[in-house]
């Protein structure tokens, strides 16, 4: 089975992390996990400015911020995880990625806003939902 678990480096990542290793009717010995992580992406205009080796340098230091726990959990349940990073709104990357990577489930945390904060919000949690194929399970 594969699955794709929506890292943000939040306490939800960790509450949603604590509740998979929890439950082993998920996490069987065959999975394999993909973490997922959209950078959000900084402004064209502000990137006219800054030299491009900050600019990947910066995309570099948040992506290792939100994997590295990840990992080092990832490592401690003996979990077989592959990395996936992207740049860019996070709500349509992340929906493109997991159409591609076709997976059997798609696990995130989230924070419980309601439906009317998260309509006006424009919740990743309720974007995925609504563009993927995928069975998804919300961890709040």
């Amino acid at each position: 089975m594969k699955i794709v678990l929506a890292v943000d480096g939040s306490a939800y990542t960790k509450r949603m992390l604590s509740y998979i290793a929890a439950h082993d009717e998920l996490v069987g010995k065959d999975n394999e996990f993909v973490a997922l992580n959209v950078t959000e992406e900084i402004p064209p205009h502000a990137v006219q400015v800054l030299p491009r080796g900050l600019l990947q340098s910066y995309y570099a230091d948040e992506r290792e911020k939100v994997f590295r726990p990840v990992r080092a959990f990832a490592q401690m349940q003996g979990w077989r995880l592959r990395e996936r990073h992207a740049v860019g709104h996070p709500g349509d990357r992340l929906a493109a990625i997991v159409d591609a990577e076709e997976p059997d489930l798609l696990v995130m945390g989230s924070q419980g806003a309601g439906a009317l904060a998260s309509a006006l919000l424009g919740s990743v949690s309720y974007r995925l939902l609504a563009r993927t194929k995928v069975p998804v399970l919300l961890i709040r």
